[in-house]
């Protein structure tokens, strides 16, 4: 995925353009599947956020055991249920919110990063958010090529 200086004007780039609208939040995980499981991750960089790596050690437990189809998944205090599974990402809806829209969340594997984009609303928010998501894709991608 190249140079950690060129993901990171990527990421300042896109999250100045992402984050507030059409995401309420996003986060940059450092993610390796086969590293030993006591090493915490480490987040990258996060924009409308306030979460540690101790936070998101559950959900990476989730990701990593690979069974998204069959139980719910936190991040923070926000618990989701997997609503769509596609090979390099998934999508959740949150269960406990008390916002009247809904709230949700897109997360995806882009190397040796797991984005993890949250958003509020349903259809109209998830399609919006889905192409910011593949806008910092395809941007990173660029940049590693």
């Amino acid at each position: 995925m190249g140079d950690w200086a060129a993901t990171r004007r990527v990421w300042e780039k896109w999250a100045a353009k992402s984050v507030g609208a059409p995401l309420k939040g996003a986060l940059l995980i450092n993610y390796d599947p086969s590293a030993p499981s006591r090493l915490l991750p480490v987040i990258a960089e996060q924009d409308g956020t306030n979460l540690t790596a101790i936070d998101m050690q559950p959900f990476l437990d989730y990701v990593k055991q690979n069974n998204l189809q069959m139980e719910f998944f936190t991040i923070g205090k926000s618990q989701y249920l997997v609503t769509s599974i596609h090979e390099h990402w998934f999508c959740g809806r949150c269960i406990n919110t008390s916002n009247p829209g809904g709230e949700g969340v897109i997360v995806m594997q882009i190397g040796g990063y797991l984005l993890v984009a949250l958003y509020e609303g349903s259809l109209g928010s998830a399609s919006q958010a889905m192409v910011a998501v593949d806008q910092f894709e395809w941007q990173l991608n660029k940049r590693s090529r």
